[in-house]
C-alpha cells in the first residue's frame, strides 16, 4: 500500500495523462478537473466520470456501461473484478460513449 500522499501524487499524474491524452482527439467536448473528479463529456453529451477514493486506494469509474473499480497492482490500475487495465477501459468506455477510438499507453498508466 502507498502513502496517501503517493496515492494522491499516482492519481494527479493519471488525471494529468488521461487529460492530456483526451484532449487530442475529439472523443470529448468537455473534460473538467476539479477536487480529485474527472468529469468527461462525450461528444453525444454522455459522461463518464473518474474519481479517486482514497480510502481504498483505487480510482473508480462510472460510465454508461457500469461502475469500475481499479487497485494499483503490479506496475499497472487493475480492475478489482475482472483485471481489465485501466487505461484499456477506458478506451473502451471512451469508444461505447463516443463512438471514437482513443488509444491510452498502459505502461505510463
Amino acid at each position: 500500500m502507498r502513502s496517501a500522499t503517493e496515492f494522491n501524487e499516482a492519481v494527479d499524474t493519471l488525471f494529468g495523462q488521461v487529460v492530456e491524452i483526451i484532449d487530442t482527439t475529439e472523443a470529448a467536448d468537455d473534460i473538467e478537473l476539479n477536487q480529485g473528479v474527472l468529469e468527461i463529456t462525450c461528444v453525444n453529451r454522455s459522461k463518464i466520470i473518474i474519481n479517486r477514493h482514497a480510502p481504498t486506494q483505487e480510482v473508480w469509474v462510472a460510465a454508461k456501461s457500469g461502475g469500475y473499480h481499479f487497485k494499483w497492482a503490479d506496475g499497472t490500475w487493475t480492475d478489482t473484478r475482472s483485471g481489465e487495465a485501466l487505461s484499456d477501459a477506458i478506451s473502451r468506455v471512451l469508444f461505447e460513449q463516443s463512438g471514437i477510438r482513443v488509444a491510452f499507453d498502459q505502461a505510463s498508466m
